[in-house]
């Protein structure tokens, strides 16, 4: 089971991931419980629940079909196929410049070495694969001090300070 981290912290988590029906159709929506469901599924089936719901984004998904749900979502989790793909960081990007305030999960192949670009990008909870040590992915999050792009998390980041400007030549004098 991946162990989660929340908030820069290692977190219980009760969250339960609905796999697609065995025929490949979509299963039906549970009636109790914290269950992350496909978007397919989310779209197909809006339902009454008993439980928080959140919705589970491919890397090809399209998160803008979200924009009119956020208030009745839980959380959003974003897969990541393999380390390599870098998709995820855009829908997380673009999720939170939508005004998505809830919680941001990346799941699937998700490394130690990617936690601190993820949390520049908006994610606010990592499903680690199973083979990560979480107390040393714990680490990840102080890798840098300042960053040189802007970014959702908003960090003080190298280069936005200004230097001290310079006097003009002429007002240079050698004596």
């Amino acid at each position: 089971m991946a162990t989660l981290i929340k908030n820069k912290r290692i977190a219980p988590d009760s969250w339960q991931l609905l796999s697609p029906a065995v025929d490949g159709g979509l299963s039906e929506l549970p009636q109790s419980g914290d269950w992350i469901v496909p978007l397919t599924l989310w779209q197909a089936k809006r339902a009454a629940h008993g439980g928080r719901i959140g919705v589970l984004l491919e890397n090809t998904d399209d998160p803008r079909v979200l924009a009119e749900d956020f208030d009745k979502l839980a959380l959003i989790a974003v897969r990541f196929p393999k380390f390599t793909d870098g998709r995820g960081y855009s829908i997380a990007r673009l999720l939170r410049r939508m005004g998505w305030q809830g919680e941001l999960r990346a799941v699937g192949d998700v490394l130690r070495d990617q936690l601190f670009y993820m949390t520049r990008c908006g994610f606010d909870a990592f499903a680690l694969r199973d083979d990560q040590d979480p107390q040393v992915a714990l680490s990840a999050f102080g890798d840098f001090t300042a960053p040189y792009q802007a970014a959702v998390d908003d960090g003080a980041r190298l280069g936005s300070a200004r230097a001290p400007s310079k006097p003009a030549a002429s007002a240079l004098s050698p004596w």
